[in-house]
């Protein structure tokens, strides 16, 4: 356990999220979606819902603000603009996380490609049907001139 860390951030997500670049992508899909067979890296956090583990992966991760469209999620079939109430969940947790960024849905084969594509996958035991949803990384700004930036760690500096 790690102060100021959500306890769902298991340590090989943090790695997993650690070494992702600007612009790679995240899938966080739920316990129905066939994440073996998409996942480039497979990340199991069983017993877990989706709305949960997306907080807890947005409360560390920057989303991209190089590209109009960063958040993407599934749809129920081909009805693109229809939303399940875990879709408005999951809008409403990235609002809270990104409030300028729209979560663009993504209509079956388009979201299916741009998981296998994604850097890895977050399998969830969310019970509810078409809650998936893909995170593209974007970076941390350095600090503004002016600033205090460390730029070393004292070993006794507490």
């Amino acid at each position: 356990m790690l102060k100021g860390l959500d306890p769902l951030l298991s340590p090989q997500l943090l790695s997993t999220l650690r070494e992702m670049g600007h612009g790679d992508e995240i899938a966080i899909v739920d316990g129905n979606y066939p994440g073996v067979e998409h996942a480039r890296r497979l990340i199991r956090l069983d017993g877990h819902g989706i709305v949960p583990v997306l907080d807890a992966v947005l409360s560390v991760l920057p989303i991209d603000d190089f590209v109009p469209e960063a958040i993407f999620r599934a749809t129920v079939k081909a009805e693109r603009d229809k939303l399940d109430p875990v879709h408005e969940e999951m809008i409403d947790c990235c609002a809270k996380h990104e409030p300028h960024r729209d979560v663009t849905p993504l209509v079956g084969q388009d979201f299916y490609n741009r998981v296998r594509a994604a850097h890895a996958v977050i399998q969830t035991s969310e019970p509810r049907l078409y809650a998936n949803i893909i995170l593209r990384k974007g970076v941390i700004y350095p600090k503004a001139a002016g600033e205090h930036v460390k730029t070393t760690v004292e070993p006794f500096d507490y």
